[in-house]
């Protein structure tokens, strides 16, 4: 279904044209072919998400927040659709929006931006939550944009996550690797866990999912045989977060995870994706393009700032103490943090 943003709802379109400005003060300005330069119209903004979860709606609440504290509401109109999980709609999404003419196209996560660097070569797109852009085949390096994509990637620190965790669970000999094979993304993240493994002597066993509903089957059958769980910035495991950590819970089994998302849903610990710093690059980043910088002159950046995030009530509920050397570094939440923050 489509959904349009307003400062309440749904499509943000806020002002006055800046024609109306220069035509009162009878100045003239440069020739450009940017909507909001030339005053013609709105610069029209296609934002596309590829499901329901807090942290994907974290990073489009936040890229548009931060459109507004920059002062672009009277500039820009905002058309956000959401593809509710279904694969098929992200490509359908996309082209209604090329054929309502949106001048820039902002995927959140990997399948929509791959999707929307499919459909089109000529309209910009800025893309966010993108771990391995290049892995994915929308650039050739971070520093190279020479078609016309860009944008902010969310690779985590997997190895500082490891670290992490030998400190906080120093007799974990084995990991379980639960993820979706099907999310580049994640198979990034997963890769560089096994060599981490590898290179430190530390076993490892994996379970994939297709879907969230394999999620529960999943976690099941790893218990038993792993003494901690692991899962990257996976979307499709992140949906089903409070499920996963039940069973893991139950078996007094730890969960690491990739976003500060997950450990607010009951992982316990991360050094990972701060979602509102990645919706705030990334809203940055779209101002520029719109200001007149080209895709050429925006190379791909990564996140300027990871989330140091433990959840205490999780430690507790697992008998884990959390040493004094981390309290001062990391963020630690409760169950009652989490639902102040909504």
């Amino acid at each position: 279904m489509k959904k349009k943003l307003t400062r309440g709802t749904a499509v943000l379109m806020v002002g006055v044209l800046m024609a109306s400005v220069f035509a009162g003060c009878g100045t003239s300005t440069a020739s450009s072919t940017s909507p909001s330069q030339t005053g013609e119209k709105k610069y029209k903004i296609g934002i596309i998400q590829p499901m329901d979860h807090p942290s994907l709606d974290q990073i489009r609440e936040t890229i548009v927040s931060e459109l507004s504290a920059l002062g672009m509401d009277d500039k820009i109109e905002i058309d956000y659709e959401n593809a509710q999980g279904d694969t098929a709609a992200v490509t359908t999404i996309i082209n209604n929006m090329l054929s309502s003419n949106v001048d820039m196209l902002v995927p959140i996560a990997t399948g929509p931006a791959q999707a929307c660097a499919k459909a089109t070569k000529d309209v910009p797109i800025i893309f966010s939550a993108v771990s391995n852009p290049i892995e994915a085949k929308l650039v050739d390096s971070f520093d190279k944009t020479d078609g016309n994509i860009t944008g902010v990637s969310n690779s985590i620190a997997v190895e500082d996550i490891f670290k992490l965790a030998q400190e906080l669970t120093p007799n974990v000999k084995t990991y379980g690797f639960v993820y979706n094979p099907g999310e580049v993304n994640s198979v990034t993240g997963i890769n560089r866990a096994k060599a981490y493994c590898d290179a430190n002597g530390i076993a490892y066993k994996e379970a994939t999912v297709t879907n969230s509903n394999d999620v529960q089957q999943a976690v099941q059958s790893l218990v038993g045989k792993v003494d901690a769980f692991f899962t990257p910035n996976d979307n499709t495991v992140a949906s089903a977060m409070p499920l996963y950590e039940k069973i893991a819970e139950g078996a007094k089994i730890p969960v690491y995870v990739g976003a500060d998302s997950m450990v607010k849903d009951g992982g316990l610990a991360t050094v990972g994706i701060d979602y509102t710093v990645l919706g705030k690059q990334t809203a940055q980043m779209i101002k520029r393009v719109i200001d007149g910088q080209t895709i050429a002159q925006t190379p791909v950046e990564s996140i300027q700032e990871y989330a140091k995030m433990i959840n205490t009530d999780t430690a507790k509920k697992l008998g884990i103490t959390i040493p004094q050397s981390l309290q001062g570094d990391f963020q630690q939440i409760t169950t009652t943090t989490v639902s102040s923050q909504g």
